[in-house]
């Protein structure tokens, strides 16, 4: 009786601990709190972001907007003498309220806050006179968000608008770049902000180079590097985060 009430213990122990998980292949879409510089970055330093749409979960459970990503430098090379500069960070941690989630994350997408902004503003320019509702916006990427309706990738709908927050599409892959679509059976619309379905690497950073995205050793951690000047990235920036695995 013993035996048996420890085994049942344990299995639902394992099922607790399942259920507080976050699935490997969720993405995380994330605007930056502050900016990094290569120049000024020291290793060990704090970064953090913010979750800018609820992500849905198994079982109905979600990450909400407003959550904490937190990371750190890993290391950080000025510009000196024509030498390439780099910057290297990793995002370890989930925030929400007193939970907290050791992760590890790979970068799926970077742009600029100019992006960000763009991406809210409707098609037609700033206009008061009409419901953000009835907007039509343009996600990086280029798909296009009918406001209160769905999300179309030219003639295909890949998703649908989510009112005051963003949108839920089925991630698909980008030809000719090393991005993935849909992994370990992660087929869940996933909650993307203002990006694509197939947005990947970096946008409006013409200087900078993405030479790790974090998915291979060593794991979590996302290397930029820029052949003229710093590493710079605007606080504001927008980023797609995909969790590599997490533990509660």
């Amino acid at each position: 009786m013993k035996r048996l009430l420890f085994v049942t213990l344990i299995a639902f122990t394992a099922q607790l601990f399942a259920q507080d998980k976050i699935p490997v292949g969720t993405i995380l879409p994330v605007q930056l709190n502050s900016s990094l510089n290569s120049n000024k970055a020291r290793a060990g330093e704090q970064i953090s972001g913010r979750v800018m749409q609820d992500v849905p979960l198994l079982g109905g459970r979600k990450i909400h907007a407003g959550a904490k990503v937190i990371g750190h430098i890993v290391s950080a090379r000025a510009a000196v003498d024509g030498i390439m500069s780099d910057l290297s960070l990793q995002f370890d941690t989930l925030a929400m309220g007193k939970q907290r989630f050791t992760m590890s994350t790979n970068l799926r997408a970077l742009a600029t806050m100019m992006d960000v902004s763009e991406a809210q503003i409707p098609e037609s320019g700033p206009d008061r006179g009409t419901s953000e509702n009835e907007w039509t916006t343009d996600q990086i990427g280029g798909e296009v968000v009918y406001r209160g309706g769905v999300v179309a990738h030219g003639s295909n709908i890949v998703g649908s608008s989510v009112l005051g927050s963003g949108v839920l599409v089925h991630v698909s892959s980008r030809p000719g770049t090393k991005c993935r679509g849909e992994i370990l059976g992660n087929d869940r619309p996933q909650a993307l902000w203002v990006f694509s379905s197939d947005a990947c690497g970096l946008f409006d950073l013409p200087k900078l180079t993405l030479a790790h995205a974090g998915r291979t050793d060593p794991v979590g951690q996302i290397k930029l590097l820029s052949d003229k000047g710093n590493v710079r990235v605007p606080g504001g920036s927008g980023m797609l985060l995909r969790v590599n695995g997490t533990t509660p």
